[in-house]
Order: C-alpha cells, then structure tokens, then sequence
C-alpha cells in the first residue's frame, strides 16, 4: 500500500495511491460508509499490519460501492507522508563508495546523528536555501518507518518491526555541519528532511538491500547506486539502534546515502545548491521526490 498526506486547510489529510487515483480516506469515510478505521497516518502506523488490513477493505468497499471520493493528484499540496515522527535517526558514511569519494574510512559501527521534525516537508514544497550556508548538499536515502515498539531486536526479527519505506532527502548544509564534530548544525535546517511522496508498506518492497537510489539536480543525473552498497544493512541497522534506545511507531531512519554528493567532487567542480534548483531524489519502489530551491 502506498501511502500519503496531503493539506487540507492546513491539516493533514490521509491519502493511498491506488489503480484509480489518490483515495481521499477522510472524505470516503464522511461519504456514509461505516467502517472503524484510522483516517491519521501516525494512526495508521501504529496500528501497523492490522490498521493496513483494515484500510485496504476499506479501500475495496469504498471503490465498489461507488463512495470513493478522490483528489486530484496535480492539484494537492503535498505533505511529509510521516508527520510526527517521535524520532529522526541518521546514519552517516553507510555506503561503500560514499565514504571512498569523501576519504573516510568505513566506520566500525553505524555513525548515528538525529535531526528534528522541523525538518519535515513534502514533494513538490519549496525549500529556503539558509542565509548561513553556501554549501547546501542533497543525500538520497531510504528512509525506514518503524511500526512497532523495538527494544533488543536481534538482526534476524529486526525488519518485522518495520512497517514501510520512503525515499528521503537528506540535505546537508556543509559548512556548517564540517565546522565541529558535531554534525547537528549542518543537517536540521528548516525543511532539510524532504520525505515522500510515498510511505510504502514493507509487503510491497520486498528486499530493502536492493533498490535503485538516483539523484537528479536540474535534470542532470548525480547519484545513481543501489542500497545493496550499504556498509550496515536495514536489519542491522534497526537492531543495532535497538539495542540503545526503544525505537517507537513512526520513528523514521534515514539509511546514509551514496556517492555522487557535491562534497566528493574535486573542489573546482563543486557546485552547490543555489536558489532556482530542482532536486529530484528517488528510490526504486517508493517514488520520486521534487523540491524546489528558492532564496530564504
């Protein structure tokens, strides 16, 4: 199942992408069918794989019945399809060729930083570039939603507390985040965690550890690798968070991304994201998110 917000009068609005167009979950349910379901996307991630079963008979009497109401998927206002993450965990130099091109070593264990929910946006949202940087980065990533408590999970068990994927964008401010140890600064920005369009239900991924990731800036290709790179694998990267604090239903990881960042070009080849850009980033499976740059 893919999922998704959207706005409506400045609340967030539960959507799923289907063969027919986005299902206004919300609207449906004011259309006089009378089905127990969650019309919150945390709600829905909560409830995990029960909630989705529900939403999907849901979604199949909906249709049939002919009380279906739909949005126009080129006129709605995208939001973050997680939208009160109680944690954003990033694991930094997680791909081989990533930590090659910025001449890292490959950590021992996965190098982990947080970002803020203040850095939540959504497809096609428009994102300030800061005053206080000129050396803004993009970073394809997956992204993992969990949907159940996690606490000491072995490797083995740890994908079945995951409840899906999205591709995420993990923006990177680099001078500011290279100017002390601490990466903090340089990736919590206002709107630096571009998430969506999709969450995608872990049933319909399939194997994480091989997906196509790709970054296009202006349409011209920077990154293009697979998540079958990684240094620290989904599974062991849940179980290893896990065994340090409780992960919690819609806690979102963001997995490291692969080289092609304009921080692994020779210097004189360098060019940052300036107002006036378009970023697409995507995973194969979960789908392409656009933004664009314009100036703060």
């Amino acid at each position: 199942m893919k999922l998704l917000t959207f706005y409506d009068q400045g609340i967030h609005k539960l959507g799923v992408k289907t063969e027919h167009g986005i299902l206004d979950i919300t609207a449906s349910v004011k259309n006089g069918i009378n089905f127990d379901i969650k019309t919150d996307i945390m709600d829905v991630i909560s409830g995990f794989k029960e909630e989705v079963s529900r939403l999907q008979d849901f979604i199949e009497y909906s249709i049939n019945e002919e009380k279906a109401v739909f949005a126009n998927e080129d006129e709605i206002t995208w939001g973050p399809c997680v939208t009160r993450p109680h944690k954003i965990i990033c694991v930094g130099l997680n791909y081989r060729k990533h930590a090659d091109e910025t001449n890292a070593p490959y950590p021992e264990v996965p190098i982990l930083f947080n970002k803020f929910d203040n850095t939540l946006t959504g497809h096609k949202e428009e994102i300030p570039v800061p005053k206080v940087t000129e050396k803004l980065d993009y970073e394809v990533e997956l992204g993992i939603v969990i949907g159940k408590k996690a606490k000491y999970v072995n490797v083995d068990e740890a994908l079945e507390y995951v409840f899906g994927y999205s591709t995420v964008n993990d923006l990177s401010a680099r001078d500011l985040q290279l100017r002390t140890p601490q990466w903090l600064l340089g990736k919590s920005c206002d709107k630096f965690s571009p998430v969506g369009p999709f969450l995608v239900t872990a049933d319909e991924v399939g194997d994480p550890n091989n997906l196509t990731l790709k970054t296009y800036v202006n349409g011209e290709l920077r990154q293009n690798s697979n998540t079958s790179d990684m240094i620290f694998n989904c599974a062991e990267i849940v179980s290893y968070i896990s065994q340090h604090m409780t992960l919690e239903p819609g806690d979102i990881i963001l997995t490291g991304t692969p080289e092609g960042v304009v921080m692994g070009y020779p210097e004189d080849k360098q060019h940052y994201l300036q107002p006036g850009d378009v970023l697409t980033v995507e995973v194969e499976k979960l789908g392409s998110l656009t933004n664009y740059f314009i100036e703060e």
